[in-house]
C-alpha cells in the first residue's frame, strides 16, 4: 500500500502563519487534541454555511424561501462552544437575520449565473504534498467564467484589495485555475452580516508568483522540526488559545509571569 502525500488547505496553512506551535498541537502531534474546545463562532459559521448550502443546492427543494431558511436554521443549529442559553439563543437570533436577509436579496436578484458546485472539495498536485481547499460555491456566467463565492459570517466589511491579499482565495484560485484551464476565474468574499463583496483575480504571472510562494512554504510546513521547536509566547493569541498549557510545559516558552497567573 502506497502512503498518500500530505495535503495542506488554506485553513491548516493560515494557522501555521499565525502560530507554528498551534500548528504542532492542531495537526502534528495528538497529544493536542485533548486541549481542543468547542468554538462558538465556528458553530456559528458551520450553522449559516450549512443553510447556504441548502440554498444554493439545485437538488435540495426545502429550503426555497426566507420561511424555509429559518425553520432550517433552527433545526441545523449547532449549539456547541457558547458560553450560556441566552449567548446561544442571541447568536441564533442574530443567525436568523443574516439567512432571511441574503435569502430574500438572492431571490430579488436577477440570475446572472448558474452554481456550479456547493461545498466542493478541490486538490492540487504541489510536488511534495497536495493543496485542497473546499470551496462555499462555484458559480458559472454566460460567457464562460467561473466565480468563487467565499462567505463570511462574521467579518465586518470587505473590499477588493482584501480578496487580492487573502490567502484562502488565492489558493482556491489556483485549485479552479488547474481544473478549468480555459476558463477566467475571479473570487468574491461575501461579508453575509454587511452584505458588502469584494472580488479580485489573479494574473496568469500572480497566479505563478502565488504558486511557487506557496509550494516553498508548504515545504517548510512539512519539514520542520516540531519535536524540537520552542514555542513563541505571542500576546495577542496566547492567553485564549487551547493549547497554553502543552506550551508551558517547554522549558524556553517565554511566558510574562502577569499573564501565567491572569490565565491560571
Amino acid at each position: 500500500m502506497v502512503d498518500r502525500k500530505p495535503s495542506l488547505s488554506p485553513s491548516k496553512i493560515s494557522t501555521y502563519l499565525a502560530c507554528a506551535a498551534k500548528y504542532k498541537w492542531t495537526y502534528a502531534d495528538e497529544r493536542g487534541r485533548w486541549y481542543m474546545r468547542s468554538k462558538s463562532y465556528f458553530s456559528f459559521g458551520s450553522s449559516l454555511h450549512l443553510i447556504l448550502e441548502r440554498f444554493h443546492d439545485s437538488g435540495d427543494m426545502g429550503v426555497q424561501t426566507v420561511e424555509e431558511a429559518a425553520a432550517a436554521m433552527d433545526e441545523s443549529w449547532i449549539e456547541a462552544g457558547y458560553a450560556n442559553s441566552q449567548d446561544m439563543q442571541e447568536a441564533l437570533g442574530e443567525g436568523k437575520r443574516i439567512i432571511q436577509s441574503y435569502v430574500q436579496q438572492e431571490i430579488d436578484r436577477p440570475k446572472e449565473a448558474k452554481t456550479l458546485f456547493v461545498e466542493k472539495l478541490f486538490r492540487l498536485d504541489m510536488g511534495c504534498f497536495d493543496l485542497i481547499g473546499r470551496m462555499d460555491r462555484v458559480d458559472e456566467y454566460p460567457d464562460g467564467s467561473l466565480e468563487i463565492v467565499d462567505y463570511k459570517t462574521q467579518r465586518k466589511g470587505v473590499s477588493d484589495e482584501d480578496v487580492k491579499v487573502d490567502l484562502a482565495m488565492g489558493c482556491y484560485q489556483l485549485l479552479l485555475r488547474a481544473a478549468y484551464p480555459d476558463r477566467q476565474i475571479r473570487a468574491t468574499i461575501n461579508s453575509l452580516s454587511t452584505n458588502e463583496r469584494g472580488t479580485g483575480s489573479f494574473s496568469d504571472a500572480e497566479a505563478a508568483d502565488f504558486r511557487n510562494d506557496l509550494q516553498q512554504l508548504g515545504n517548510s510546513i512539512l519539514n520542520r522540526d516540531y519535536e524540537g521547536m520552542a514555542p513563541v509566547f505571542r500576546a495577542d493569541l496566547c492567553p485564549h488559545c487551547d493549547f497554553l498549557r502543552l506550551c508551558r510545559s517547554h522549558d524556553d516558552f517565554n511566558e510574562p509571569p502577569s499573564t501565567a497567573q491572569e490565565s491560571s
